[in-house]
């Protein structure tokens, strides 16, 4: 269930985000110029803003407050120009650059809570650009359903499909683009085309049927060439560019998938969790001829597999499983849809081939020998495959960016995402696997302080949030390497219900909150100090959304093996899911809630608020007035309970943040407490003072 349980409802969530959205924008321009602090977020520097170093036992988090360089970057198809999307502090920003002397060409951003959450060159001077909103740093962009499209020179910025469409008045009779109320995605960049797109478009109703239609990616003019015969829809289309299947699922979450031969051709149905076959399909893409089907394809037990399907014959190959980890990304031969391959996230990312002889499988390897010990992605390449960017990353490094030459074999660096980061400073992490009480298998990582002995060392257990479908992974992790610099072992689980070993291992989370998925970040604890790594008197818990649920759950039902536990953004009061928060604002939404969590009468003996007397350590909890996935109200009601419990309870809400925090300042006071607070249990070092003392709003 690995995408559908993230995308349950996307017009109706594009809906809110919409509504979001009209509160911001009328207080600023739509697409105001580039500011300096746009060029300055290509351009920092590796200096951080504390001018005087550190005193004893304190150390300066400032790289830590400040956001990366870029999230992703891609090359135009003839190689002229980048393209980038950069976090500004409450907004990500598109900005495009030329190749040669890096000259910044265009910017394109809309303004507080609006990110720029996707993009791709639909030509070599054309950009197509997906919208969303967050409220908080740590909320999943929620896409706002808006397609806009801007020049490689900066020219021709316009929005083509969505709420914010403008008609041209009444009386005028060519009106290129439709004046509705919709959310549509892209479906289909159609390679070799510079005027067209496919896309989805879906109504701002819940659990609606949606729509295949060709864009005109300048006018946003939109032609109809296939409906849908199952709601919240996501299609896919053969290299022909024409829509061959449907999958999506109802206000029930009954997913099923949809197959036609062509584009006249009837639906039907070939695969649904309601069938007696053992696992759902997920279509990745046709060989290059289309007479092969590739799906991602579930079982009942252990991981997913890659499928080869000959549809006419009806024949299924199984190309590719590992027998731990699931496919993550899916790697596609140059500018098709013909899928060559995949990555693995288990531990250090890697890559299999299925078509070992592909030219992405040689350049793989060429580059992974180039960049040994590091994880390596190919993000872009040109229509000739002449010229590739490819992202360098590994635990220490956030990322490194690079132009592959693939004729010479020679790369040439691009840009870094963080350069104040020094990696051979920053904490390693290892890879680790243990079982839980009842024998189910766990992956997870440890993170040492750099040049510990990685003995006997005080512990943050750190419970990821979300909690299903998200996984931790092998890379750069903020919190864990702040915590490592502070003196900490940092242990992050993949428990029950966590993605990408599985559809099995999610199902095991079902209803567990509490439950299993507790017992296995407890099985995990009493595993780090049975491997003599933390010690037994030294361990808190700490963790964000469900993490900080999970955070004050352990600190209840385990009173001895915790002496502090912080909840940053958490949820405590389960019950309130139903009534209060984003989750439960469609159908679908309501049923997650109801399957997956629980129906409120049967959660409330696992809500933190109920079980206060059983902690017996200090807690610190942070939370932002604008949350709408996990309102403050839980959190000042896991106050009171607190407090009334008699608990030591320290507290700190920003009424302007959402779900995470986004202005440097509050993200500062943030860290500065969360490690004053460890350190008074754990001992270990504290945030140096700011170069300026940030004010509090």
């Amino acid at each position: 269930m690995q995408f559908w349980l993230r995308s349950a409802g996307r017009a109706a969530a594009a809906a809110n985000a919409r509504e979001c959205a009209r509160v911001e924008n009328h207080r600023a321009p739509k697409r105001a110029p580039a500011l300096a602090a746009l060029t300055a977020a290509l351009v920092l520097s590796a200096a951080t803003a504390s001018a005087q170093a550190p005193a004893e036992n304190t150390f300066d988090i400032e790289g830590f407050v400040k956001p990366d360089t870029i999230d992703d970057i891609k090359l135009s198809p003839t190689g002229e120009f980048y393209a980038a999307t950069v976090p500004l502090e409450n907004e990500t920003a598109l900005v495009i650059f030329s190749r040669d002397g890096l000259k910044r060409t265009g910017t394109f951003r809309m303004g507080k809570h609006n990110h720029v959450d996707d993009f791709e060159w639909v030509s070599p001077t054309r950009v197509l650009i997906g919208m969303a909103q967050k409220l908080g740093s740590r909320d999943q962009p929620t896409p706002t359903g808006e397609i806009y499209a801007i020049n490689a020179n900066g020219t021709g910025a316009d929005v083509l499909v969505g709420y914010r469409v403008a008609g041209r008045g009444a009386g005028t009779r060519i009106q290129p683009k439709k004046v509705e109320d919709v959310a549509a995605f892209l479906v289909d960049e159609l390679p070799g085309e510079e005027r067209s797109v496919v896309i989805s478009v879906q109504p701002f109703t819940a659990d609606a049927y949606s729509r295949a239609e060709r864009l005109d990616v300048f006018t946003g003019q939109r032609n109809l060439i296939a409906l849908s015969p199952v709601r919240n829809t996501r299609f896919a289309t053969d290299n022909a560019g024409v829509i061959r299947f449907a999958y999506g699922f109802g206000g029930d979450r009954v997913r099923k998938l949809f197959y036609r031969a062509s584009a006249d051709a009837p639906w039907k149905q070939v695969a649904g969790d309601d069938d007696e076959v053992e696992g759902m399909d997920l279509p990745l893409g046709f060989s290059a001829d289309d007479k092969i089907a590739y799906f991602r394809t579930e079982h009942a037990k252990g991981p997913d597999s890659i499928v080869a399907y000959d549809i006419a014959s009806g024949k299924r190959s199984e190309l590719l499983r590992d027998p731990v980890a699931d496919p993550d990304k899916i790697i596609y031969r140059n500018g098709s849809r013909v899928p060559v391959g995949a990555f693995f996230a288990d531990g250090k990312p890697r890559t299999v081939f299925f078509d070992k002889n592909s030219p992405e499988a040689r350049q793989y390897k060429s580059l992974e020998a180039a960049f040994p010990g590091d994880a390596v992605r190919i993000t872009s390449s040109t229509a000739d495959g002449n010229l590739s960017l490819v992202e360098v990353w590994n635990d220490r490094n956030p990322g490194d960016i690079f132009l592959f030459d693939n004729k010479n074999k020679s790369a040439a660096h691009v840009i870094s995402r963080r350069t104040w980061f020094d990696p051979a400073r920053m904490a390693p992490v290892k890879p680790i696997e243990l079982r839980a009480r009842d024998g189910l298998a766990l992956h997870g990582y440890l993170t040492l302080p750099k040049d510990s002995a990685g003995k006997s060392l005080p512990m943050v257990v750190m419970p990821h949030g979300g909690p299903y479908n998200i996984q931790d992974r092998w890379q750069f992790d903020d919190d864990a390497q702040l915590l490592a610099a502070a003196g900490y072992a940092v242990l992050q689980v993949n428990f029950r219900g966590s993605g990408g070993y599985g559809d099995a291992f999610v199902e095991a989370g079902r209803r567990q909150w509490g439950g299993a998925m507790q017992d296995d970040l407890t099985d995990a604890t009493r595993w780090a100090i049975e491997q003599g790594v933390a010690d037994a008197g030294r361990i808190c818990v700490y963790g964000a959304s469900y993490g900080g649920y999970a955070a004050l759950m352990g600190a209840a039902r385990e009173p001895a093996l915790y002496k502090c536990a912080a909840g940053y953004v958490g949820v405590y009061d389960l019950p309130l899911m139903h009534t209060r928060g984003d989750t439960q604002d469609v159908r679908s939404g309501a049923t997650y809630l109801r399957n997956w969590i629980g129906p409120p009468e049967a959660v409330a003996a696992v809500s933190p608020v109920k079980l206060a007397a059983q902690i017996k350590a200090p807690v610190f909890l942070a939370a932002g007035g604008e949350d709408q996935r996990a309102p403050q109200l839980h959190s000042e009601r896991m106050e009171k309970a607190l407090r009334e419990a008699g608990v030591p309870v320290e507290t700190l809400y920003y009424k302007t943040e959402g779900h995470g925090f986004y202005e440097p300042a509050h993200k500062r006071e943030f860290y500065t407490r969360l490690l004053a607070f460890l350190s008074r249990s754990l001992g270990g070092k504290t945030a140096a003072p700011a170069a300026v003392a940030a004010e509090k709003k």
